[in-house]
């Protein structure tokens, strides 16, 4: 099958040589692109399953090379020093695979790493007769060692930021390194419970860091605020609309410099999940809860949240359903939030409850401490800190043990053990 190529190079003078080396028996050019717009424009007009790309054309960053896989295409970079850094820079983008100017002769048998069926990069191993692509050229990149977990909840302010906070505190106290990023799309305020403020979004600027193809874990450790010694956080956005800013290709990678920061990486996600606007769009759309889906997809453990009350139990119901549907079989923790003696329930009812409700899921109670959780606000310290023998603290502990075992089961880390 000969693959329809998308060349978009900008003003480089190897382009000559680039239509050329496509011009084979497996190979053809569909479209020489003009830009960034151009490519994305024809990108979606599924017109070819590869694109050649290029660190002369204007504009190239880790989104772009996003949405061109969105779009099912295998994105190939041309650089002119590949152990130097364009080859580096094309890698860090998250190009599929880099050429070098002057082996332009090899980019058919690079793109024997095939579209399969509806567009995706297909497994070398799949292609009957096909030899696989050299590997040699590839960067060899360090497997990185720490967990990932997710704080997540539906709708109703059921304490996600407040449960979040509290697990990455004593976590940290238990002696992991421990790095809490805000990635809530719709409110975050990590950064305003913590006292951090007038400071410029750490998470925005680790995104743009990652679409330019800087992020790496020193670049990450620079851009988190220290609370602690072994505890940083990675401040949110700062008003609700830069959700753009965000795209989940960027926190994705994010993430991945975070596993390689930290033991720990504790993401306080928004509650929605929903992605209507891929039914609105023709073409890939821009996600606002794409961010928060990544956040869950990426997570070893995910830590659901709701509150301990009618309309709070019945959403937190909901919700898991919600996400086995998007991310199944996923290592989940339940957590009832706000638990008082006014609703007339004890905490075995509210359990009892969730358990015929979700298929025996056990659920960890956390009472309601306004007094301590005001506190904490008002100081902008942690419940550690500064309401240390509260009834929420001395849960949140117990929490917090509770979720390490569950990652050191899931992930098979060595955690620090308080």
């Amino acid at each position: 099958m000969s693959l329809g190529v998308l060349l978009a190079v900008g003003t480089a003078d190897f382009e000559g040589r680039l239509l050329s080396a496509a011009d084979s028996p497996g190979l053809h050019v569909a479209r020489r692109c003009l830009d960034v717009a151009d490519l994305l424009a024809t990108a979606g007009s599924r017109q070819a399953q590869v694109a050649v790309v290029a660190t002369t054309l204007p504009g190239l960053d880790a989104d772009i090379v996003a949405r061109l896989r969105a779009e099912q295409l295998l994105v190939i970079g041309v650089a002119v020093d590949l152990a130097g850094s364009d080859g580096a820079w094309l890698t860090g983008i998250g190009v599929d695979f880099v050429v070098a100017v002057d082996d332009i002769e090899s980019l058919e048998a690079a793109t024997r790493v095939q579209v399969d069926r509806g567009g995706r990069p297909a497994d070398p191993a799949d292609l009957a007769g096909e030899p696989p692509v050299d590997t040699a050229q590839l960067p060899d990149l360090d497997v990185a060692p720490g967990d990932v977990l997710s704080v997540w909840g539906p709708a109703g302010a059921p304490g996600r930021t407040t449960v979040a906070l509290g697990l990455a505190s004593e976590l940290a106290e238990a002696g992991s390194d421990v790095l809490l990023v805000d990635a809530d799309v719709y409110g975050g305020s990590v950064g305003q419970m913590l006292g951090l403020l007038d400071e410029a979004s750490g998470l925005l600027a680790a995104a743009r860091a990652a679409n330019t193809g800087r992020m790496t874990t020193e670049t990450l450790a620079g851009l988190a605020r220290t609370v602690s010694p072994n505890f940083r956080v990675l401040t949110g956005l700062p008003r609700a609309d830069r959700w753009t800013e965000l795209r989940p290709a960027l926190l994705r990678t994010v993430i991945d410099a975070a596993r390689g920061l930290c033991d720990i990486t504790v993401v306080d996600c928004g509650f929605s999940i929903e992605l209507d606007e891929e039914v609105s769009y023709d073409t890939t759309a821009p996600r606002r809860n794409g961010a928060t889906v990544t956040a869950l997809e990426v997570a070893d453990v995910i830590v659901v949240v709701g509150r301990a009350d009618p309309v709070g139990l019945g959403r937190l119901v909901r919700a898991m359903s919600e996400l086995e549907s998007l991310v199944p079989g996923a290592a989940t923790e339940v957590v009832v939030n706000r638990m008082r003696s006014s609703l007339g329930w004890s905490a075995a009812d509210v359990t009892g409850m969730l358990q015929r409700s979700m298929s025996a899921q056990t659920a960890a109670v956390l009472p309601d401490d306004q007094s301590a959780a005001d506190r904490c606000v008002v100081l902008g310290k942690t419940l550690a800190e500064c309401a240390r023998d509260s009834k929420l603290r001395k849960s949140l502990r117990g929490l917090s043990d509770a979720v390490a075992a569950r990652l050191r089961e899931v992930t098979g880390s060595v955690l620090a053990v308080r």
